[in-house]
């Protein structure tokens, strides 16, 4: 029996992924794996037979990645489980940014009591809200992950000329993407170019305050921004400026801040980006699947702090090893098998960083020896027999 601690309530749909030999639920102890979607952990202590935290969703930041690494803890995210649900809402953003239809809609509530006359009024005050089309409009796409394509293949679909920018577009990314796109190598051409700017990446050192004052200076006169990643990817103070000045006509964040919330040109929506019932099915099923996968397998699908690796089972045993990537650790282990007359089926070693994992499908032994003495390596962080 392996046991599931959820820290938030989880889809139904993704709990029922779980078969009988797992005990679900937010009272659950000393668990084998944990699923997150918006509970900060920062401050829990995990037991020691915690292996895995599963995040029902795309970001991390409320996982202590670095703890959970130095204990032996797998993080896996959900990328693309949400991204349909998150590129809708981008796509409305950028019609709201331009057609002042929120503005208008507020304003249509003032004429309430006017009986007859409302018709008259609104013909006659609506040319306040007018705003143009998003067709024929260039919008650059930064970051061309799971979202970031989904959202540059909508825009095209819309007739919007789409440039994309990402240093580290993946092949599966690059063949999802219309071919429609221009791949732009320079960030600052986004800047020069694009009518729109819509944010996909990261919150990183390298991303926070992407956009500053100065990315801003080189942008259009009346640019519209988008954030639907993280809300310190914009400096708020030199967004209300270029808000203030007319250079930024428009700013739509999923992730408002006290500093923006009431600023004219402000559309600030309640992180409504993954809120959908199919999203947050999609990402507890992934979420539940991957868990799963480690735990009975040890295969690692979407870790955001180990490297990706799963193999078919060959052997009578697996053990599973996650070690720093220091040098000689693969000959320091398989040494030990060899010493204890063990026939090694299969193996598979990869890195990620300061850490690497190691998997090994072994035939007939006493496994528990094996592990413990595996265990007593250097730089050897977690050992578990499947």
């Amino acid at each position: 029996m392996f046991k599931i601690k959820t820290y938030n309530k989880i889809s139904k749909t993704g709990l029922t992924v779980f078969d009988d030999k797992y005990t679900i639920g937010d009272e659950v102890e000393n668990a084998d794996g944990a699923i997150v979607r918006s509970a900060s952990l920062h401050e829990t202590e995990f037991p020691a037979s915690l292996k895995a935290i599963a995040r029902a969703g795309a970001g991390t930041n409320n996982i202590p990645i670095e703890r959970c690494s130095e204990n032996g803890i797998v993080v896996f995210n959900t990328p693309g489980a949400n991204a349909n649900a998150v590129k809708e809402l981008v796509i409305a953003g950028m019609l709201i940014s331009s057609r002042r239809v929120i503005s208008g809609i507020e304003w249509a509530k003032t004429l309430k009591g006017n009986g007859e006359e409302v018709g008259k009024m609104v013909e006659k005050g609506k040319g306040a809200f007018v705003g143009p089309e998003i067709k024929g409009k260039t919008v650059g796409i930064v970051g061309l992950g799971a979202i970031g394509v989904m959202v540059a293949n909508a825009a095209n679909h819309l007739g919007m000329k789409v440039f994309g920018y990402d240093p580290y577009l993946s092949v599966k990314s690059a063949w999802n993407l219309t071919h429609n796109a221009v791949h732009i190598n320079d960030i600052n051409e986004i800047f020069e170019k694009c009518d729109y700017i819509s944010l996909h990446v990261p919150l990183t050192a390298n991303t926070k305050n992407l956009i500053n004052a100065e990315s801003i200076a080189k942008m259009k006169n009346g640019v519209r921004i988008l954030n639907f990643a993280r809300a310190a990817l914009v400096d708020d103070e030199a967004l209300k400026a270029a808000l203030e000045s007319g250079k930024v006509a428009s700013y739509v964040t999923d992730f408002p801040t006290d500093e923006v919330l009431g600023v004219d040109g402000v559309i600030a929506i309640p992180h409504l980006g993954a809120s959908t019932p199919e999203s947050e099915d999609n990402c507890a099923v992934m979420a539940a699947k991957e868990l799963i996968d480690y735990i009975e397998n040890g295969n690692i699908v979407n870790s955001v702090n180990l490297p990706e690796i799963t193999m078919p089972r060959s052997g009578e045993h697996r053990i599973c090893v996650i070690h720093k990537n220091i040098p000689n650790m693969l000959t320091a282990i398989t040494k030990i098998v060899a010493d204890d007359n063990v026939n090694i089926e299969n193996l598979l070693n990869k890195s990620r960083g300061d850490y690497a994992y190691t998997m090994l499908d072994i035939g007939t032994a006493d496994t528990d020896m094996v592990a413990n003495e595996i265990a007593e390596i250097e730089g050897v962080i977690k050992v578990r027999v499947i």
